[in-house]
């Protein structure tokens, strides 16, 4: 039988064991409040512990360039053939570019942008500001809330497309592309943001939809649900796209819980005498959305108020609050989608405008993505496969938890419900922290007559241009791939993309050095910072099967069977290795997948006293960004 190499490297540390096992069923409140076009590069790159900047994986393309570097045709500049991620506000004016804009987030720059793959197209395809990004100093208050909680490093837009389609796979599960559950006459497959009735193109956008959403089966349910949404709420609340909505009766359950505009103050008000619906949907202003030309400081004034509501009810100690953004903005990110492969049923399709032939729709690029609630607190990362119909996916299984019957929507593509996480991996439901981050204070957005007008302010402020010119020919990686150092500690299944220390018990796994043929244990340091103690996992064949190779950080030397340390050279030989997440505060396990035993991992004697704790736990994981 396998021995993990939680029991063997180090009988090292017995994690502590759960005071008392939660359950789903511990929450009652949950709140869906999704912002507007960012990409996870443009804003979370550089933060510490997360793939970003830092990313040891990155894809190299045939061309033998990392896709950091992305192509610049000669009409662009005459001074450089690639761009590298950029600072938007490296000439110092950060007022600027709070009102800039990217680029386009529509499917034909962002599927060009994908370059079938190759991720490389985003200066061309889109715009070189598209490969810009932010940092702490722009945007603080969503580095704090996504820092104070849980932020997941590989949640996805659900559509290579912009705002409609994700936020119609946000309530529904689908677009309708060829193979989806829903019938061609259904509307879709839905591309862009036509809102005109009829089809723009046979099959294509064609509108209004007419499949069910997901608050369909809950009302029939008896889930208590609402729509929180002001006048001004951009046109972004999809429920307002389906038929059966627009010809629902005032007086009817999808009116009033669905379209009616309750106001977001009856949030505030809800959530203060904690009176919330089991399901709240949140849709903001226009002003505060983020959505470029918008201002990420005024939409972070909105996102702290909404926390503040959350944290501050007396049904805090039962409440989760789901914050993402729809899509990209127009924004790149270096992570090529993790997507389905070809031919599968309601996600590929023939390019219906004949540009880029047979295409995955999505999952598309990463977005910024946190989870507040006293099952998520502590500066985590959570790294499992994620999009938009992950949310779906959550609330089923919480309200499935809770007693419910038929809250699971038929609508959803096949394909996603089985490959996209739940993220009920992100909660440790047995250890809850009920205290409270500090989060910085969120200038209010300036207002005239109760209109906002912040954006128009900077915009007049800056009218020649807010965009800062391209540094083309001006870059050298190390300040165009910025990160702060630092860690997170991991939840949920990993992936690749990150520096990772395994620790047990005050312990690390760690590489002794050039001189030494094993790997050892050597005590863990308070910031996770000693590079002979940091690892990075590589996929097998197939990356959905928790079977990683190793590499050593320090040399890139391969953990072998029986914790040998291989040169680089040999990474044929490098072990599998199973890591397994147990949940609730009870760590990973890592086991070498060809059932042998490890019992050599480890050849100093007081590393072998420790391999007799065969009532050792898990392994705790860090995430970490050094220089």
């Amino acid at each position: 039988m396998a021995t993990f190499l939680g029991g063997l490297a180090l009988g090292l540390l017995a994690l502590s064991s759960p005071v008392s096992g939660g359950s789903l069923k511990d929450i009652e409140h949950v709140i869906i409040f999704m912002q507007e076009n960012r990409s996870w590069n443009s804003y979370f790159g550089t933060m510490a512990g997360v793939r970003g900047f830092n990313d040891p994986n990155v894809q190299v393309n045939s061309d033998g360039l990392p896709v950091w570097y992305q192509q610049v045709d000669p009409d662009m500049s005459d001074e450089t053939k690639t761009l590298l991620p950029w600072y938007l506000g490296y000439n110092g004016d950060n007022d600027a570019i709070q009102c800039m804009t990217a680029g386009s987030n529509g499917y034909k720059s962002n599927q060009a942008a994908l370059n079938h793959g190759l991720n490389n197209h985003w200066a061309r395809s889109n715009t070189p500001w598209s490969w810009g990004y932010y940092k702490r100093n722009d945007i603080p208050v969503q580095f704090a809330i996504a820092e104070g909680w849980t932020t997941g490093d590989m949640y996805q837009e659900s559509y290579i497309t912009a705002t409609n389609p994700n936020r119609v796979s946000l309530v529904s599960g689908s677009i309708n592309v060829p193979g989806s559950p829903q019938k061609p006459d259904e509307g879709g497959v839905y591309l862009d943001n036509n809102e005109t009735p009829g089809c723009p193109m046979p099959g294509v956008s064609c509108y209004p939809l007419k499949w069910k959403t997901i608050y369909e089966f809950y009302q029939k349910a008896g889930v208590s649900w609402q729509v929180y949404q002001d006048k001004n709420n951009f046109d972004d609340n999809p429920l307002a796209w389906f038929e059966q909505y627009q010809n629902a009766n005032e007086s009817s359950p999808l009116a009033q819980k669905g379209l009616d505009y309750l106001g977001l103050d009856a949030f505030y008000d809800a959530a203060a005498n904690g009176s919330l619906p089991e399901v709240s949907f949140i849709v903001g202003p226009k002003e505060l959305s983020e959505h470029p030309p918008y201002m990420p400081k005024d939409g972070a004034w909105l996102q702290k108020k909404v926390v503040d509501s959350v944290v501050n009810s007396p049904k805090y100690k039962s409440s989760l609050l789901i914050i993402s953004y729809d899509e990209t903005g127009g924004f790149g990110d270096h992570v090529t989608p993790f997507h389905p492969p070809e031919g599968t049923p309601g996600e590929w399709l023939d390019d219906p405008y004949g540009l880029f032939g047979k295409i995955y729709t999505g999952p598309g690029f990463r977005v910024p993505f946190y989870m507040i609630s006293p099952w998520t607190r502590g500066n985590r990362v959570f790294t499992e496969r994620a999009d938009h119909n992950s949310q779906i996916l959550f609330l089923e299984q919480w309200l499935e938890a809770r007693g419910y019957k038929n809250v699971k929507t038929d609508e959803m593509v096949h394909w996603r419900r089985e490959h996209m996480s739940n993220l009920v991996n992100a909660l440790d439901l047995d250890n809850p922290d009920y205290t409270i981050p500090g989060i910085p204070s969120a200038e209010e957005p300036a207002t005239i007559a109760g209109h906002y007008v912040g954006t128009s302010n900077c915009e007049a402020a800056h009218a020649v241009n807010p965009r800062p010119d391209v540094p083309y020919g001006n870059q050298n990686k190390s300040d165009s791939l910025w990160f702060e150092d630092g860690f997170k500690e991991c939840i949920g299944y990993l992936t690749e993309g990150r520096s990772l220390v395994f620790e047990r018990n005050g312990w690390a796994l760690t590489n002794p050095g050039h001189n030494k043929s094993h790997m050892t244990v050597t005590r863990a340091t308070e910031k996770h910072d000693d590079i002979r103690q940091r690892w990075v996992i590589h996929y097998n064949d197939d990356e959905e099967s928790q079977v990683f190779r190793i590499s050593s950080s320090l040399d890139g030397r391969w953990i072998g069977q029986g914790g040998r340390l291989l040169p680089k050279s040999e990474d044929n030989r490098a072990a599998d290795v199973k890591i397994t997440f147990g949940g609730n505060g009870s760590g990973y396990q890592l086991e070498f997948a060809d059932g042998h035993g490890v019992e050599s991992v480890v050849t100093d004697s007081q590393s072998n006293m420790m391999l007799k704790d065969t009532d050792a736990g898990g392994f705790r994981v860090w995430s970490v960004t050094y220089h």
